[in-house]
């Protein structure tokens, strides 16, 4: 579960250390209070989007830190995955954000951004407040279906996926293949014109490198003569040179020897300078005398060089991608002169590869029919506790005429919300309001099958009131025996709900506005349901109302 949330410097917030409770977690407060910035902070550390200006004016930077607490089981297993260090289930996730970027780091760590969002994956679930609308799009009602059914869909979607892109691999293969014979025969003419120009060039790895030196030195030639001239003049002339000077140097030292011994070692090192620079000086009068100029390999070498940039203009940027070039040649060149042969083959791998791909795709669609069955009944079973008294609700499936790498499902909820309207598509049908509650449903009915521990609302309540409002409430407070919950509601019948009640409250200076969170104790929780019930006026009989709004939810949930 989420232990605790630290912001620092984002938006409107100064600085907000929050600590969550195990059960349901109830956010409220005024219009403009800064609810939905708290919730996008926990949104921004989990990988989402960041605008320009989310570091509050004036700081340097901003921070979101959450720490979770997971217990053993598949979302630890998961983590370890990712590589992420675990230790006595402790997960804290950060983002940092200066100067247009940001540092993600899990447990100290420094994570990728997609690293975080599928960390963000494993361990929540949050509803945007706007994330109903999405199931007015059959996309999302497929993903609905699959999630809830992803111990057999899961694996039977790899493999569909696997045969559709073969399928589709032997499909372009097949297409691009079939040419004219004219066009064909062009081709082959074509073929065997580049491999024997490749062929008769007769490349060798590394020799460009090698010739490239080699006229370097060429080019050069006369420099290179000049400046050796001039360092053997210096070495080895019969003037004063670096040879005559260390002659005398050496003589010299030799006769000191004679009244100090211990000039014996530095006079051996002398002498053996001597040697080496004699050594040198016949080296390199060996050098300058072979050192020519050959117009006629310099001409070859030139020619050389300019032959294996024309190919490599036409075939590759190096040797060796000439060479690959000509393997694709050679294979080219036994698929045009096998013609038949090979599409005859392309199409018997079609053939096979359609066959795999429709065998597993009429799995997957068992798998989903059998995921669709159940969760009809269970949503239907939901939707009912959320005061749908009269609800229908179906999944149709109706097949595609083509292949997707999804296979061959077009998945639609449909429903009737009145007694005695007929079944229709859920886009066609339900109010802001019910696909909210609608969308519950469906979170609820997951919820029991996810390993994830915390979910999170924003405005779940959008468009309901009364009777409903009341249900609603009911649901999160169901959802939160087993789960932790955080929401934000402006409905009082879901704040009184709250095992543990926080309020977010604006404040200014006149200069700088902040926004702050902080624990309501439970008469300032009745205080802050008074004011959710009341308005600006708040009268005896409405704390009467809100306090006993507190204890009937404590029946409830008890």
């Amino acid at each position: 579960m989420l232990v605790n949330l630290h912001v620092k410097n984002l938006a409107i917030i100064d600085e907000v250390d929050v600590d969550f409770s195990e059960h349901l977690n109830i956010l409220s407060g005024e219009t403009g209070a800064g609810k939905s910035i708290i919730i996008g902070s926990i949104n921004i550390a989990l990988g989402g989007k960041v605008s320009a200006d989310i570091v509050r004016k004036g700081a340097e930077y901003a921070l979101v830190e959450l720490t979770f607490q997971l217990e053993e089981g598949s979302s630890i297993e998961k983590l370890k995955a990712l590589d992420i260090p675990m230790e006595d289930g402790q997960l804290i996730l950060s983002r940092k954000i200066k100067n247009g970027r940001s540092i993600c780091k899990a447990n100290g760590e420094s994570i990728t951004h997609n690293t975080l969002r599928e960390i963000a994956g494993i361990v929540i679930d949050i509803h945007g407040q706007h994330e109903h609308q999405s199931l007015l799009y059959k996309r999302k009602h497929l993903e609905i279906v699959d999630h809830y059914g992803k111990e057999n869909i899961a694996r039977q979607k790899e493999l569909v996926a696997m045969n559709y892109k073969e399928y589709t691999l032997y499909r372009k293969k097949l297409d691009s293949a079939v040419i004219p014979e004219e066009e064909r025969l062009r081709e082959l003419s074509f073929i065997e014109y580049e491999m024997k120009e490749i062929e008769a060039a007769r490349l060798r790895r590394g020799e460009e490198e090698e010739l490239v030196m080699r006229h370097k030195k060429l080019s050069n030639a006369n420099i290179i003569t000049e400046g050796l001239s001039n360092i053997y003049t210096m070495t080895s002339s019969e003037e004063v040179s670096a040879v005559d000077l260390i002659g005398r140097a050496t003589r010299q030292l030799s006769r000191l020897c004679e009244f100090d011994e211990e000039l014996e070692g530095v006079n051996a090192q002398l002498e053996e300078i001597e040697g080496l620079l004699s050594d040198f000086n016949r080296e390199l009068s060996d050098y300058i005398e072979e050192l020519q100029f050959d117009p006629e390999e310099y001409q070859q070498v030139e020619e050389r060089l300019s032959l294996i940039q024309n190919l490599k203009a036409k075939y590759g940027n190096s040797i060796e991608e000439i060479e690959q070039y000509y393997k694709e040649l050679e294979e080219k060149l036994c698929r045009y002169e096998d013609y038949e042969q090979y599409i005859s083959k392309l199409k018997s791998n079609l053939a096979k590869a359609e066959e795999n791909l429709e065998k597993t795709s009429e799995q997957l669609s068992l798998y989903r029919e059998q995921a669709a069955k159940e969760l009809e009944q269970d949503i239907i079973s939901a939707l009912v506790d959320l005061n749908f008294i009269e609800v229908q609700f179906e999944i149709k499936n109706r097949k595609l005429e083509q292949y997707t790498i999804n296979g061959i499902d077009d998945i639609e909820f449909m429903i009737s919300t009145n007694p005695g309207e007929a079944i229709k598509p859920l886009s066609k049908v339900a109010s802001g309001g019910e696909l909210s509650r609608i969308m519950l449903a469906i979170k609820s009915v997951l919820a029991e099958k996810d390993s994830v521990d915390t979910l999170i609302f924003d405005e779940i309540d959008t468009g309901i009131s009364g009777r409903t409002a009341q249900k609603v409430s009911e649901k999160l407070a169901k959802i939160a025996q087993t789960h932790q919950v955080i929401s934000i509601t402006h409905l009082p019948q879901i704040a009184s709900m709250a095992d543990e009640h926080f309020i977010i409250e604006k404040s200014s200076d006149g200069l700088r506005t902040a926004t702050k969170i902080r624990p309501l104790s439970e008469q300032d929780s009745i205080l802050e349901l008074a004011r959710m019930l009341g308005g600006v006026k708040i009268t005896d009989a409405v704390i009467a109302s809100a306090t006993e709004m507190k204890q009937l939810a404590r029946q409830t949930i008890l």
